[in-house]
Protein backbone atom coordinates (compact mmCIF):
# COMPACT_ATOMS: atom_id res chain seq x y z
CA UNK A 1 0.00 0.00 0.00
CA UNK A 2 1.45 3.38 -1.04
CA UNK A 3 1.96 6.23 1.43
CA UNK A 4 -0.66 8.29 -0.45
CA UNK A 5 -3.26 5.55 -0.03
CA UNK A 6 -2.42 5.19 3.66
CA UNK A 7 -2.87 8.94 4.07
CA UNK A 8 -6.23 8.76 2.30
CA UNK A 9 -7.41 5.99 4.62
CA UNK A 10 -6.39 8.02 7.66
CA UNK A 11 -8.30 11.04 6.40
CA UNK A 12 -11.42 8.94 5.71
CA UNK A 13 -11.17 7.39 9.17
CA UNK A 14 -10.74 10.79 10.77
CA UNK A 15 -13.73 12.30 8.98
CA UNK A 16 -15.95 9.31 9.79
CA UNK A 17 -14.90 9.46 13.45
CA UNK A 18 -15.59 13.18 13.50
CA UNK A 19 -18.99 12.55 11.93
CA UNK A 20 -19.86 9.97 14.60
CA UNK A 21 -18.81 11.91 17.69
CA UNK A 22 -20.03 15.39 16.65
CA UNK A 23 -23.76 14.86 17.35
CA UNK A 24 -22.83 13.16 20.64
CA UNK A 25 -20.36 15.73 22.00
CA UNK A 26 -21.73 18.84 20.26
CA UNK A 27 -25.47 18.28 19.72
CA UNK A 28 -26.12 22.02 19.42
CA UNK A 29 -23.93 22.18 16.32
CA UNK A 30 -25.45 19.25 14.45
CA UNK A 31 -27.28 21.45 11.94
CA UNK A 32 -24.18 23.53 11.22
CA UNK A 33 -22.09 20.41 10.59
CA UNK A 34 -24.85 19.01 8.37
CA UNK A 35 -24.55 22.14 6.24
CA UNK A 36 -20.77 21.63 6.24
CA UNK A 37 -21.30 18.19 4.68
CA UNK A 38 -23.44 19.93 2.05
CA UNK A 39 -20.56 22.36 1.40
CA UNK A 40 -18.21 19.39 0.94
CA UNK A 41 -20.68 17.81 -1.49
CA UNK A 42 -20.94 21.03 -3.49
CA UNK A 43 -17.19 21.55 -3.70
CA UNK A 44 -16.48 17.94 -4.69
CA UNK A 45 -19.14 17.86 -7.42
CA UNK A 46 -18.11 21.26 -8.81
CA UNK A 47 -14.48 20.13 -9.02
CA UNK A 48 -15.43 17.26 -11.29
CA UNK A 49 -15.92 19.69 -14.17
CA UNK A 50 -14.14 22.78 -12.89
CA UNK A 51 -10.96 21.21 -11.52
CA UNK A 52 -10.50 17.88 -13.25
CA UNK A 53 -11.88 18.87 -16.65
CA UNK A 54 -11.21 22.63 -16.77
CA UNK A 55 -14.82 23.72 -17.36
CA UNK A 56 -15.56 26.33 -14.70
CA UNK A 57 -19.31 26.41 -14.19
CA UNK A 58 -21.10 29.21 -12.36
CA UNK A 59 -24.46 27.50 -12.67
CA UNK A 60 -24.16 24.09 -10.98
CA UNK A 61 -26.69 25.36 -8.47
CA UNK A 62 -29.26 24.49 -11.17
CA UNK A 63 -28.95 20.81 -10.27
CA UNK A 64 -29.25 21.60 -6.57
CA UNK A 65 -32.52 23.45 -7.11
CA UNK A 66 -34.00 20.99 -9.59
CA UNK A 67 -33.32 18.11 -7.20
CA UNK A 68 -35.00 20.05 -4.42
CA UNK A 69 -38.16 20.81 -6.39
CA UNK A 70 -38.33 17.33 -7.94
CA UNK A 71 -38.19 15.79 -4.48
CA UNK A 72 -40.89 18.13 -3.17
CA UNK A 73 -43.25 17.29 -6.04
CA UNK A 74 -42.72 13.55 -5.58
CA UNK A 75 -43.22 13.66 -1.81
CA UNK A 76 -46.44 15.65 -2.10
CA UNK A 77 -47.93 14.11 -5.25
CA UNK A 78 -47.85 10.60 -3.80
CA UNK A 79 -50.56 11.51 -1.29
CA UNK A 80 -52.05 14.87 -2.35
CA UNK A 81 -52.67 17.17 -5.30
CA UNK A 82 -49.59 19.36 -5.75
CA UNK A 83 -51.39 22.37 -7.24
CA UNK A 84 -53.92 22.40 -4.42
CA UNK A 85 -51.24 21.84 -1.79
CA UNK A 86 -49.17 24.80 -3.05
CA UNK A 87 -52.14 27.17 -3.47
CA UNK A 88 -51.35 30.66 -2.22
CA UNK A 89 -54.03 30.65 0.46
CA UNK A 90 -53.35 27.16 1.76
CA UNK A 91 -56.32 25.38 0.21
CA UNK A 92 -55.43 22.16 1.98
CA UNK A 93 -53.31 20.77 4.80
CA UNK A 94 -51.95 17.23 4.68
CA UNK A 95 -50.64 15.40 7.73
CA UNK A 96 -48.36 12.65 6.49
CA UNK A 97 -47.99 9.42 8.43
CA UNK A 98 -44.52 8.07 9.18
CA UNK A 99 -44.77 5.47 6.41
CA UNK A 100 -45.98 8.06 3.91
CA UNK A 101 -43.34 10.57 4.90
CA UNK A 102 -40.32 8.28 4.79
CA UNK A 103 -41.50 6.52 1.63
CA UNK A 104 -41.90 9.88 -0.09
CA UNK A 105 -38.58 11.12 1.29
CA UNK A 106 -36.59 8.12 0.05
CA UNK A 107 -38.19 8.21 -3.38
CA UNK A 108 -37.91 12.00 -3.53
CA UNK A 109 -34.15 11.96 -2.90
CA UNK A 110 -33.58 9.38 -5.65
CA UNK A 111 -35.85 11.19 -8.11
CA UNK A 112 -34.15 14.48 -7.26
CA UNK A 113 -30.82 13.03 -8.36
CA UNK A 114 -32.33 11.48 -11.49
CA UNK A 115 -34.12 14.65 -12.60
CA UNK A 116 -30.93 16.70 -12.17
CA UNK A 117 -29.00 14.08 -14.14
CA UNK A 118 -31.51 14.03 -17.00
CA UNK A 119 -31.43 17.82 -17.21
CA UNK A 120 -27.62 17.75 -17.40
CA UNK A 121 -27.77 15.11 -20.15
CA UNK A 122 -30.32 17.18 -22.05
CA UNK A 123 -28.67 20.58 -21.83
CA UNK A 124 -25.06 19.38 -21.61
CA UNK A 125 -24.33 18.93 -25.35
CA UNK A 126 -25.35 22.55 -25.97
CA UNK A 127 -23.75 24.22 -22.94
CA UNK A 128 -20.53 22.22 -23.04
CA UNK A 129 -19.97 23.28 -26.64
CA UNK A 130 -18.94 26.60 -25.10
CA UNK A 131 -15.46 27.09 -23.69
CA UNK A 132 -13.71 29.30 -21.18
CA UNK A 133 -15.57 32.40 -19.97
CA UNK A 134 -18.40 31.74 -22.42
CA UNK A 135 -19.23 28.48 -20.64
CA UNK A 136 -19.01 30.14 -17.22
CA UNK A 137 -21.30 33.03 -18.17
CA UNK A 138 -23.62 30.71 -20.09
CA UNK A 139 -24.16 28.46 -17.06
CA UNK A 140 -24.71 31.50 -14.85
CA UNK A 141 -27.36 32.80 -17.23
CA UNK A 142 -28.98 29.38 -17.37
CA UNK A 143 -29.18 29.22 -13.57
CA UNK A 144 -30.82 32.64 -13.38
CA UNK A 145 -33.27 31.74 -16.16
CA UNK A 146 -34.30 28.43 -14.55
CA UNK A 147 -34.83 30.16 -11.20
CA UNK A 148 -37.08 32.77 -12.81
CA UNK A 149 -39.06 30.12 -14.69
CA UNK A 150 -39.68 28.21 -11.46
CA UNK A 151 -40.62 31.48 -9.73
CA UNK A 152 -43.39 31.95 -12.27
CA UNK A 153 -44.72 28.37 -12.26
CA UNK A 154 -47.86 28.30 -10.17
CA UNK A 155 -48.02 24.51 -9.99
CA UNK A 156 -45.03 24.47 -7.63
CA UNK A 157 -46.05 27.55 -5.68
CA UNK A 158 -44.26 30.08 -7.92
CA UNK A 159 -42.57 32.78 -5.86
CA UNK A 160 -44.56 31.84 -2.76
CA UNK A 161 -42.61 28.59 -2.42
CA UNK A 162 -43.58 25.23 -0.96
CA UNK A 163 -43.91 24.21 2.67
CA UNK A 164 -42.35 20.76 2.85
CA UNK A 165 -44.11 17.88 4.64
CA UNK A 166 -43.56 18.07 8.39
CA UNK A 167 -41.19 15.50 9.86
CA UNK A 168 -43.36 13.04 11.86
CA UNK A 169 -40.81 12.10 14.54
CA UNK A 170 -40.07 13.59 17.92
CA UNK A 171 -38.59 17.08 18.31
CA UNK A 172 -34.87 17.20 17.50
CA UNK A 173 -34.82 13.84 15.75
CA UNK A 174 -35.07 15.35 12.27
CA UNK A 175 -31.80 17.28 12.71
CA UNK A 176 -29.95 14.03 13.29
CA UNK A 177 -31.63 12.42 10.26
CA UNK A 178 -30.57 15.27 7.94
CA UNK A 179 -27.09 15.14 9.42
CA UNK A 180 -26.74 11.44 8.59
CA UNK A 181 -28.24 11.74 5.11
CA UNK A 182 -26.09 14.72 4.15
CA UNK A 183 -22.92 13.14 5.52
CA UNK A 184 -23.51 9.82 3.76
CA UNK A 185 -24.28 11.57 0.46
CA UNK A 186 -21.08 13.62 0.68
CA UNK A 187 -19.06 10.49 1.50
CA UNK A 188 -20.56 8.56 -1.42
CA UNK A 189 -19.83 11.45 -3.78
CA UNK A 190 -16.20 11.56 -2.69
CA UNK A 191 -15.75 7.79 -2.93
CA UNK A 192 -17.25 7.95 -6.42
CA UNK A 193 -14.89 10.67 -7.64
CA UNK A 194 -11.94 8.89 -6.06
CA UNK A 195 -12.77 5.80 -8.13
CA UNK A 196 -13.55 7.83 -11.25
CA UNK A 197 -10.27 9.74 -11.19
CA UNK A 198 -8.32 6.47 -11.01
CA UNK A 199 -9.84 5.14 -14.25
CA UNK A 200 -9.19 5.87 -17.91
CA UNK A 201 -12.25 8.11 -17.75
CA UNK A 202 -10.34 10.28 -15.27
CA UNK A 203 -7.34 10.43 -17.61
CA UNK A 204 -9.65 11.56 -20.42
CA UNK A 205 -11.04 14.31 -18.16
CA UNK A 206 -7.52 15.56 -17.47
CA UNK A 207 -6.64 15.38 -21.16
CA UNK A 208 -9.60 17.65 -21.93
CA UNK A 209 -8.42 20.06 -19.25
CA UNK A 210 -4.84 20.13 -20.54
CA UNK A 211 -5.60 20.48 -24.26
CA UNK A 212 -9.06 19.64 -25.58
CA UNK A 213 -8.10 19.99 -29.25
CA UNK A 214 -5.25 17.50 -28.91
CA UNK A 215 -7.53 15.17 -26.96
CA UNK A 216 -10.00 15.20 -29.83
CA UNK A 217 -7.20 14.61 -32.32
CA UNK A 218 -6.18 11.53 -30.32
CA UNK A 219 -9.66 10.08 -30.73
CA UNK A 220 -11.18 11.01 -27.38
CA UNK A 221 -14.86 11.80 -27.76
CA UNK A 222 -14.63 14.93 -25.65
CA UNK A 223 -18.30 15.90 -25.79
CA UNK A 224 -19.36 12.53 -24.43
CA UNK A 225 -16.89 12.73 -21.55
CA UNK A 226 -17.88 16.29 -20.72
CA UNK A 227 -21.60 15.56 -20.67
CA UNK A 228 -21.24 12.38 -18.62
CA UNK A 229 -19.03 14.15 -16.08
CA UNK A 230 -21.50 17.01 -15.72
CA UNK A 231 -24.35 14.52 -15.37
CA UNK A 232 -22.51 12.58 -12.65
CA UNK A 233 -21.94 15.74 -10.64
CA UNK A 234 -25.60 16.70 -11.18
CA UNK A 235 -26.80 13.40 -9.71
CA UNK A 236 -25.12 13.90 -6.34
CA UNK A 237 -25.92 17.60 -6.25
CA UNK A 238 -29.58 16.87 -7.01
CA UNK A 239 -29.75 14.45 -4.09
CA UNK A 240 -28.09 17.04 -1.87
CA UNK A 241 -30.72 19.58 -2.90
CA UNK A 242 -33.52 17.12 -2.09
CA UNK A 243 -32.14 16.56 1.40
CA UNK A 244 -31.52 20.25 2.04
CA UNK A 245 -35.05 21.15 0.94
CA UNK A 246 -36.49 18.86 3.59
CA UNK A 247 -33.96 20.10 6.12
CA UNK A 248 -35.02 23.70 5.47
CA UNK A 249 -38.72 22.85 5.72
CA UNK A 250 -39.62 25.49 3.16
CA UNK A 251 -38.33 26.04 -0.35
CA UNK A 252 -38.63 28.95 -2.72
CA UNK A 253 -36.81 29.54 -5.99
CA UNK A 254 -34.45 32.49 -5.52
CA UNK A 255 -33.02 32.20 -2.01
CA UNK A 256 -33.29 28.49 -1.16
CA UNK A 257 -33.42 26.38 -4.32
CA UNK A 258 -31.30 28.45 -6.75
CA UNK A 259 -29.13 30.73 -4.54
CA UNK A 260 -26.68 31.74 -7.27
CA UNK A 261 -25.19 34.62 -5.27
CA UNK A 262 -24.41 32.39 -2.28
CA UNK A 263 -24.19 28.64 -2.81
CA UNK A 264 -23.51 29.11 -6.52
CA UNK A 265 -20.40 31.15 -5.73
CA UNK A 266 -19.47 29.27 -2.56
CA UNK A 267 -18.92 25.98 -4.37
CA UNK A 268 -16.42 27.62 -6.71
CA UNK A 269 -14.64 29.50 -3.92
CA UNK A 270 -14.33 26.37 -1.76
CA UNK A 271 -12.72 24.32 -4.51
CA UNK A 272 -10.29 27.14 -5.30
CA UNK A 273 -9.43 27.62 -1.63
CA UNK A 274 -8.57 23.97 -1.03
CA UNK A 275 -7.02 23.32 -4.41
CA UNK A 276 -8.99 22.60 -7.58
CA UNK A 277 -8.07 19.51 -9.52
CA UNK A 278 -6.98 17.59 -6.42
CA UNK A 279 -8.78 14.78 -4.63
CA UNK A 280 -8.87 16.30 -1.14
CA UNK A 281 -8.54 19.99 -1.96
CA UNK A 282 -12.29 20.64 -2.35
CA UNK A 283 -12.97 18.84 0.95
CA UNK A 284 -10.37 20.90 2.80
CA UNK A 285 -11.57 24.11 1.18
CA UNK A 286 -15.21 23.39 2.03
CA UNK A 287 -14.47 22.68 5.69
CA UNK A 288 -12.28 25.77 6.14
CA UNK A 289 -14.64 28.01 4.21
CA UNK A 290 -17.64 26.85 6.21
CA UNK A 291 -15.85 27.36 9.53
CA UNK A 292 -14.85 30.90 8.54
CA UNK A 293 -18.35 31.59 7.23
CA UNK A 294 -20.01 30.47 10.45
CA UNK A 295 -17.49 32.38 12.59
CA UNK A 296 -17.92 35.63 10.65
CA UNK A 297 -21.71 35.28 10.64
CA UNK A 298 -21.53 34.92 14.44
CA UNK A 299 -18.87 37.43 15.45
CA UNK A 300 -18.60 39.82 12.50
CA UNK A 301 -22.22 40.24 11.53
CA UNK A 302 -22.39 43.05 9.02
CA UNK A 303 -18.80 42.43 7.92
CA UNK A 304 -19.20 38.77 6.99
CA UNK A 305 -19.27 39.42 3.25
CA UNK A 306 -16.17 41.61 3.51
CA UNK A 307 -14.33 38.79 5.31
CA UNK A 308 -15.38 36.15 2.78
CA UNK A 309 -14.56 38.47 -0.12
CA UNK A 310 -11.10 39.07 1.35
CA UNK A 311 -10.51 35.31 1.58
CA UNK A 312 -11.45 34.85 -2.07
CA UNK A 313 -9.22 37.74 -3.21
CA UNK A 314 -6.20 36.51 -1.19
CA UNK A 315 -6.77 33.00 -2.51
CA UNK A 316 -6.89 34.10 -6.15
CA UNK A 317 -3.96 36.54 -5.91
CA UNK A 318 -1.52 34.59 -3.70
CA UNK A 319 -2.66 30.93 -3.67
CA UNK A 320 -4.04 30.21 -7.14
CA UNK A 321 -3.18 26.53 -6.75
CA UNK A 322 -5.08 26.40 -3.43
CA UNK A 323 -3.89 25.26 -0.04
CA UNK A 324 -3.43 21.61 -0.95
CA UNK A 325 -1.86 22.42 -4.30
CA UNK A 326 0.64 24.69 -2.55
CA UNK A 327 1.39 22.01 0.06
CA UNK A 328 1.91 19.34 -2.59
CA UNK A 329 4.37 21.56 -4.45
CA UNK A 330 6.28 22.30 -1.25
CA UNK A 331 6.28 18.82 0.32
CA UNK A 332 5.55 16.30 -2.49
CA UNK A 333 6.97 13.32 -0.56
CA UNK A 334 4.48 13.85 2.27
CA UNK A 335 1.68 13.21 -0.21
CA UNK A 336 3.29 10.21 -1.84
CA UNK A 337 4.25 12.14 -4.95
CA UNK A 338 7.37 11.62 -7.01
CA UNK A 339 9.04 14.28 -9.14
CA UNK A 340 11.23 13.22 -12.04
CA UNK A 341 14.21 15.39 -12.80
CA UNK A 342 15.00 16.08 -16.42
CA UNK A 343 17.78 18.05 -18.12
CA UNK A 344 18.66 21.17 -16.21
CA UNK A 345 17.26 19.63 -13.01
CA UNK A 346 13.75 20.82 -13.90
CA UNK A 347 10.70 18.84 -12.71
CA UNK A 348 9.18 16.89 -15.59
CA UNK A 349 7.14 14.18 -13.89
CA UNK A 350 3.44 13.91 -13.22
CA UNK A 351 2.71 14.99 -9.66
CA UNK A 352 -1.01 14.34 -9.61
CA UNK A 353 -2.18 12.27 -6.61
CA UNK A 354 -3.74 9.63 -8.84
CA UNK A 355 -0.48 9.33 -10.78
CA UNK A 356 1.38 8.63 -7.56
CA UNK A 357 -0.95 5.73 -6.80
Amino acid sequence: MTSARKLDLRVYAGLILFGIITPILFPNYTSQVAVMWLMVLMAVTWDMTGGQMGYNSLGNVIFFGLGMYASAVVQISMFADVAEYTASFGAMYVEFTEVQYFTGLALGIVVGGIVATLFALLIGPFMLGLRGPYFAIGTLGLAVAVAELIAGWGYVGAGSGISMPVYPGVAGESTFVWYILMGVTALLAHLFVRWLYSTQFGLAMNAIRDDEDKAEAMGIRTTRYKVLTWAASAFFLGMGGAIFGNMSGFIEPLEVAFPTATFGIFMVAMALLGGKGTLWGPVLGAILFHIVKEATWTYLLGWQWVALGAIIIINIVYFQQGILGWAQDKWPAAFGLTVDRGPGDQPTGDTRPEAAE
